[in-house]
């Protein structure tokens, strides 16, 4: 069922408690517990002394599921496509990896003191439709998704799926708040004006943003860009265009809170977009994505820069690039669900209570 067509009472899978459609609501009799010991009428992760860490929900953070985006803050959509991929496939699968990892997550950041399940309506939405025969036809499904959710007035975090699907999501971020900020971290540039001559394909999503009009030039930001190339322009192209481009040699050996701190001060209070390809960190820690290239960022570098957004006016963040199968521990799913909680932790409306380190 597509976003805003519904707002329907769904029962919350294993138990017997339900979601009631609008903001603030809660569960059942309009009370839950947090893992705080506090009393609180937003929806909770279903926790570890509730529920053996191995049943539950098959959801992100094992959260209620609903079938639209009504009354939320924020929304976790997964999009299980591998259909622009140009390597290994296999992302088809990462969404469903990452909500049984995320099993592991708990409510609070003990790192920032953010906790966000007390102050956001927080739900699981499903997946987008997608048609798995027809690319093309499902960039269209996921800006018709995607414009649906935000007229909910919910932040979109998206579970990924190949990373052709942020330039439809940009699409519907663009008709809802207007050309955004990006803050991109990735091992590739991702803008090819072709690959074998097709527009749509995940090595383009960030030249069809910036055609159609999706992106603030001056407030683009690429991290972690290594690798090989056909020639200077891979990178240089961003940059022409007035966009931020630091290689991943540029992060090596080095905390990047400093760089945080300048991205902040650059984009203000601009409505801004994270996408983060798990292939921008070192194949030693994420293995299991499609087209891998060493000398990436470490977990700690990928952690500073998603707890560095914090203070900025994000709209809508993905995941992408999650391949389960060439990562059989599931460890790489399991960053990537813990990148996803992180970016729910530095959204609008969610205090950072300390910082450790």
């Amino acid at each position: 069922m597509s976003a805003g067509k519904s707002d329907s009472v769904l029962p919350v899978m294993g138990g017997d408690k339900v979601l009631s459609p609008g903001r603030g609501l809660a569960l059942s009799c309009g009370l839950v517990q947090t893992g705080m010991g506090r009393m609180s009428t937003y929806n909770q992760p279903l926790g570890g002394n509730e529920m053996a860490r191995f049943g539950g929900p098959a959801t992100m953070m094992r959260l209620p599921a609903q079938p639209t985006a009504a009354g939320l803050d924020v929304a976790f959509i997964g999009i299980p496509m591998d259909i622009g991929t140009s390597n290994r496939s296999g992302t088809r699968h990462g969404p469903r990896q990452i909500r049984d990892e995320s099993r592991m997550l708990r409510p609070f950041n003990m790192a920032t003191g953010a906790a966000p399940f007390e102050h956001l309506q927080v739900a699981d939405i499903g997946d987008v439709p997608i048609n798995t025969f027809d690319l093309k036809k499902s960039v269209d499904i996921i800006t018709d998704y995607y414009n649906g959710v935000l007229a909910h007035g919910a932040i979109p975090l998206t579970l990924g799926g190949d990373h052709t699907l942020t330039w439809p999501i940009l699409r519907a971020i663009k008709a809802r708040h207007g050309p955004v900020a990006l803050i991109h971290v990735d091992a590739h540039a991702d803008i090819n004006d072709t690959m074998f001559g097709e527009k749509v394909a995940h090595g383009c999503p960030f030249r069809r943003a910036w055609e159609d009009g999706c992106l603030i030039n001056e407030k683009v930001f690429q991290i972690g860009l290594r690798g090989t190339g056909y020639s200077p322009d891979d990178f240089d192209w961003g940059r022409k265009n007035g966009w931020t481009v630091v290689q991943a040699e540029e992060c090596w050996h080095k905390s990047l809170k400093p760089l945080m701190a300048d991205i902040r001060a650059q984009i203000g209070d601009a409505p801004v977009y994270l996408s983060y390809d798990i292939d921008s960190l070192d194949p030693a820690f994420a293995p299991g994505t499609g087209t891998v290239e060493p000398g990436g960022l470490t977990i700690w570098q990928g952690l500073e820069i998603v707890r560095g957004c914090a203070g900025l006016n994000l709209v809508g963040g993905d995941l992408v690039e999650v391949s389960p199968p060439y990562d059989p521990s599931g460890n790489t799913a399991l960053v990537g669900a813990n990148l996803l909680y992180e970016m729910l932790c530095v959204l609008p409306g969610v205090p950072q209570g300390r910082q450790v380190g």
